[in-house]
């Protein structure tokens, strides 16, 4: 019996999104934490901004490589190969 899972619906960078979103909580708490100590701990916060935004990049990235790479597949599927020898398939 065959148990290949089927794509099921989700899109790419679904999961990349959902570490993201964890990542941003964690530092936005850590913002938060560190905007009641004031001062204290300010360039560990700009720390914090830099990387959230570097990894928002990096998933967008991500999403534009997956969505090309999609469209080339498809492309690729759908190309007829001439037969060079002249006969019938």
């Amino acid at each position: 019996m065959n148990t290949t899972k089927l794509n099921t619906g989700r899109l790419p960078g679904a999961e990349a999104a959902g570490y993201l979103r964890a990542f941003l909580g964690a530092h936005a708490a850590r913002l938060r934490a560190a905007l009641d100590d004031k001062d204290r701990g300010a360039s560990a916060v700009e720390l914090a901004v830099i990387t959230a935004v570097l990894v928002g990049l990096a998933v967008a990235i991500l999403v534009i490589v997956v969505n090309f790479a999609n469209k080339q597949g498809t492309a690729i599927t759908n190309t007829n190969v001439p037969n060079p020898a002249g006969g019938n398939p």
